[in-house]
């Protein structure tokens, strides 16, 4: 049950984050197949919250406004965990090994990184996923903020426009077709990042445990029926995989959150 309300219900929040472009409706209508599968699952119903901003997910979460939650970007979802309101539930298949690249026109791969300093790169919006990783590549490397100039666009496919035409040395993505279009049209990447799962579900701290193992069964499995499979067509997502404790903990601490 993806609409309605009743005392019992369970809701789903779901943020997709803010550098792709997608309406509401739209991401509700990707969900509710899933929400029908929970439903039936808890034999209660699961209603969805869209959270379209990283503001009201992180206020949502912070008051444990939703029971689950679908979270991109990984940071946020980070940040619910390292509070303890919150435990990672499972991952999306697909999304487990997202990378940053840096595009650049005719440089070879980042050798040393100092050489860096005074130069721009152009990132999307400072709160997405993709600029959090660009920043704790930069850390990694001694380079501290401030260091490397960078400019921001909204939207990941805008990127590349900016290094084509000369208004920054650097471009930071982490969308295959972005990446894969820059390299056809002869351009290269000088850098990648460590790998982050990036869309995650989360459940709430609160929730007793049977309850959030049925979920996590019910996730778990979604990729291995038909039935499943249909209600994962909407969304494109083919399944969703556990998590790793450890490389939760690890990327908290290197993204710095």
């Amino acid at each position: 049950m993806a609409a309605g309300g009743s005392a019992h219900a369970l809701v789903i929040g779901v943020t997709e984050g803010v550098t792709y472009r997608a309406s509401d409706s739209e991401i509700e209508a990707r969900f509710a197949p899933i929400a029908e599968v929970l439903s039936k699952a808890l034999k209660q119903p699961v209603t969805i919250k869209v959270l379209s901003s990283h503001g009201s997910a992180r206020e949502a979460l912070k008051q444990q406004q939703v029971e689950l939650a679908f979270v991109h970007p990984a940071h946020v979802a980070f940040e619910a965990t390292k509070s303890g309101g919150y435990k990672g539930l499972a991952w999306t298949a697909g999304f487990t090994e997202y990378k940053v690249s840096f595009l650049c026109k005719d440089m070879p791969p980042i050798a040393n990184w100092k050489e860096m300093a005074g130069k721009t790169l152009v990132v999307p919006d400072p709160d997405s996923i993709t600029s959090v990783i660009t920043r704790a590549m930069l850390r990694e490397q001694g380079l501290q903020e401030g260091t490397v100039r960078l400019s921001n666009t909204r939207y990941q496919d805008a990127v590349p426009f900016y290094v084509q035409n000369g208004f920054t040395a650097y471009g930071a993505t982490a969308s295959a077709g972005v990446i894969k279009a820059w390299k056809t049209a002869g351009g290269k990447t000088c850098a990648e990042s460590r790998a982050v799962p990036i869309k995650q579900w989360l459940v709430s701290s609160k929730l007793d445990v049977t309850t959030a193992a049925t979920v996590r069964e019910a996730l778990l499995q979604l990729g291995q029926s038909d039935g499943g499979k249909r209600a994962l067509g909407p969304s494109n997502y083919s399944g969703f995989v556990a998590p790793s404790v450890e490389i939760e903990k690890s990327l908290t601490t290197w993204l710095g959150i």
